[in-house]
Order: C-alpha cells, then structure tokens, then sequence
C-alpha cells in the first residue's frame, strides 16, 4: 500500500495506524509506505517515527525539495514489493475498509478501482476532474468513469511492465491508458468520498493544470 502525502499533517498518523489495521485482515504479508513529497510540516517526522516502530511493514520515501503528485506517487509504486499496490492519498478522504470492496475482483483483473458517485470536492475541482475525464476518454481513449480517483489496486507485474513519464497530474491518465494499450483488464467499484479537513489541495493550481496538459500532449504523441 503507498500514500503520497503533500502538506498532510496530523492525517498521516492516522493514514498509516488505520492501513496497518486493515491491511492485517486481509494479507499476511503487507507493506506501507509514505511517499513524502516535500511537506514541510511535521509529516516526515511522524512517518518515520512509524517506520521506526515498524521496521518491517512501514517504509518512507521523502523528496526535497517538493517535486509534485505525480513524482510522489511514481516514486511508490516503484518501491512496491508485493504482487498487490494498493494507493490512495493521505487526506483521509476515503474509508480504508471499504477496500473489501474491491479485494474480490482482484483474482480476475488487472487493476480494480473505487469511482466516486459523490464526490465531496469544491464545486472547481469536480469541474477540472469531469473536463479531464472527457479529454482522456476522446484524446487516448481511457473509458474510465473516475480517472484520478485515489482508491485503487494495481497488480505490480503491470506497473513493472511499464515506464512512467508524467510527474504531475495526468499520471493516473497515463497509467490507464499504458494499461489498455496492454489490454488490462479493470474493474471500477463505487466508494464513498468524504470532505477534506486537514491539508491543501494543489490540483486546481494554474501550474499543475498547465504541467498536467503539456504531458497530455507529449503522452498522446508517443502513443500515436
């Protein structure tokens, strides 16, 4: 299991004690880990305080200076050991049980997914996330309902079959349509959305949309 976290906070100790907590029903061998993409509040300290307490099932990866979403994101699913990776974000916006949702479709797919059919999200951001949602379906044919939703199982020998260009928004995109150019097989499974208490929400920064549309370009070009 990996969590990006950005600017997180007093969530990441509650992100990593209900993975551990979940993780234990359902495997016997599992992992945890906390991609740290440059927070510069106390996260590194409370994750690697777990990661101390847990030696062999909680790992941290930090990166400073901050380097965005995507690379976070990136950075997880390659350190990933297991057959399995499961991610979601570390805002605590998703309850991590509902997971037994999704673990009975693991056997027959490739990547099985939560949508979100009420998204708990500013009005702006459910915008952004329908408008990019549409242009992945009509630019690279991704016939994904909830594209950047982040509650989600990867089977690791399809992340290992690819590379991962984007380092920002559109990395989600870029996987799902790596994946049907491959042939995976999905399966999407609605999950609750909760609202947002602690953190900061950089997707609708002009920067992150401008980044996340020139890699939708370049994507696009090298999968002609």
């Amino acid at each position: 299991m990996t969590f990006p976290c950005y600017n997180e906070g007093a969530n990441v100790a509650k992100m990593i004690t209900d993975s551990l907590a979940v993780l234990e029903r359902f495997s016997d061998r599992y992992e945890v880990i906390v991609s740290n993409d440059g927070s510069r509040d106390k996260t590194r300290e409370i994750a690697e305080s777990y990661a101390a307490r847990h030696p062999d099932t909680v790992r941290v990866i930090n990166q400073y200076p901050n380097m965005g979403y995507g690379h976070a994101l990136k950075r997880g699913l390659e350190a990933a050991r297991y057959e399995w990776v499961f991610f979601t974000d570390g805002d605590c916006q998703f309850d991590l049980t509902e997971m037994e949702k999704l673990v009975p479709f693991l056997d027959s797919h490739d990547i099985v997914t939560g949508f979100r059919k009420k998204r708990r999200d500013p009005l702006h951001r459910k915008l952004n996330s329908m408008g990019w949602n549409t242009l992945g379906r009509l630019l690279l044919g991704v016939r994904v309902r909830d594209v950047n939703c982040a509650f989600r199982f990867y089977r690791k020998s399809f992340l290992d079959s690819i590379t991962i260009e984007s380092n920002g928004a559109m990395i989600n995109t870029e996987i799902y349509a790596k994946a049907r150019r491959l042939g995976m097989r999905t399966k999407e499974v609605e999950v609750t959305h909760y609202p947002r208490k602690e953190g900061t929400q950089t997707g609708a920064d002009p920067k992150v949309i401008l980044k996340a549309f020139k890699e939708l370009y370049a994507l696009r070009k090298s999968l002609k």
